[in-house]
């Protein structure tokens, strides 16, 4: 046991463990994003339509923070970005919980998808910064690990808050926010220290110029529209088959379940083999999960279909976050990292949006949709990643190529 626990998170900076001790934190006290659409509908007196309208702002806000952060973490720095998300995150959950007018609350849920957006690429440039090449593999799967972990702590603790009164659910979760930027402000230095402005050749245009980014993240992209079917179109599916929330319930439980006790497992298993081909089969993956579905009618089969696709979420965490370090000059981690970013607020977005035209005109076909798209997918990272490792390649053997000027 101690030489696995070695292997897995032997050798990591401190620096690291702090900053994934307050990502740890924040989402296990991530409640209230959790119960918004209860809260509006049963405490606020909102329809379910508006709800909808309302939560739509939180993921509008996180597209902007996420790309606000990006510019603000290669100019600022890490560390001050992350204190200023975190104190404007604190502020912004006091504020929601004493504010009763309806467009103030939805005004302050997009404020809310803006601030809690901030942090990611932040906390990823930070890490890449302090943990060598070789060792980023297990680092971003401890991240991973500890997204899901927390996800699940959270949970299991806000039903037992909301029964308490929704005060309480904003107000932990500020406390839980506010002991992150605690440990930021005690612990972590600063990681990169800009020196001068982007000149010309920097900022989102050196992004949105680098074709090999560009197609891993469009790539990114497809497979997260596959993924997000779970907490969007997926409980209606069920509900149309007759399983009610509990059984719902039971299948994305079991996905987080396989999650934290499997995660650290993964860099042993997909060590050595090209990161492409491990995308790859983690896509296939995903796709042959969702697209059973088209054939599911009872609960046993929903969670087959379950323990594919998380295996494919699991084996694709590391190299995701790798390449997208690998790609990343250190001056522009941060641009690269939100545009990255970006990629789920746009699924989240997608996915219900299609989605659910789809499943209504389509009935069980949309699922063989969702597998073929997620097929494709897989293809295309094949015939990508050979091409992407030969420009990193050509990238390592010519440094002074990939200097920004700052």
């Amino acid at each position: 046991m101690r030489r696995w626990l070695a292997s897995n998170a032997g050798g990591l900076p401190g620096t690291f463990w702090y900053l994934w001790t307050g990502m740890l934190i924040t989402r296990a006290g991530g409640f209230v994003v959790l119960f918004l659409s209860l809260y509006l509908t049963t405490e606020r007196g909102a329809s379910p339509t508006l709800a909808g309208l309302m939560i739509g702002a939180y993921g509008v806000g996180g597209m902007a923070g996420s790309l606000l952060s990006g510019v603000l973490t290669d100019r600022w720095g890490r560390r001050r970005t992350l204190i200023a998300a975190y104190l404007a995150m604190v502020v912004t959950l006091l504020a929601l919980a004493f504010t009763t007018p309806l467009p103030a609350i939805g005004a302050l849920i997009g404020v809310l998808g803006l601030v809690q957006s901030m942090p990611g690429p932040a906390l990823i440039a930070a890490m890449v910064d302090v943990v060598p090449e070789s060792d980023r593999p297990r680092a971003f799967n401890l991240e991973y690990w500890a997204l899901n972990l927390g996800t699940a702590i959270a949970a299991f603790l806000a039903g037992q808050l909301a029964e308490a009164g929704y005060t309480a659910l904003f107000g932990v979760d500020a406390a839980a926010t506010a002991a992150a930027l605690a440990l930021v402000l005690w612990k972590v230095p600063e990681t990169f220290r800009p020196t001068r402005r982007a000149g010309p050749h920097g900022g989102f245009r050196r992004v949105l110029a680098d074709r090999h980014f560009l197609a891993f993240t469009g790539l990114t992209l497809l497979f997260a529209v596959v993924v997000t079917q779970a907490p969007t179109i997926m409980p209606i599916a069920m509900a149309q088959d007759g399983l009610g929330p509990s059984a719902y319930g039971r299948v994305m439980a079991l996905g987080v379940l396989l999650i934290i006790a499997g995660q650290l497992f993964v860099p042993r298993l997909i060590a050595g083999h090209a990161k492409h081909r491990v995308l790859a089969l983690a896509t296939a993956l995903a796709a042959l999960g969702y697209g059973a579905l088209a054939f599911a009618g009872d609960l046993w089969i929903y969670l087959l279909a379950a323990v594919a696709w998380t295996a494919g979420q699991m084996l694709a965490a590391p190299p995701n976050a790798q390449i997208n370090a690998e790609l990343a000059p250190p001056a522009l981690r941060g641009r690269y990292q939100s545009v990255f970013y970006l990629t789920f607020p746009a699924a989240a977005f997608l996915a219900p949006a299609a989605g659910g035209f789809t499943l209504e005109r389509l009935g069980d076909a949309h699922w063989l949709i969702a597998g073929a798209l997620g097929l494709a997918a897989a293809g295309l990272h094949l015939l990508a990643g050979p091409r992407r490792e030969r420009h990193l390649s050509a990238m390592r053997a010519r440094p002074e190529a990939d200097t920004v000027r700052l």
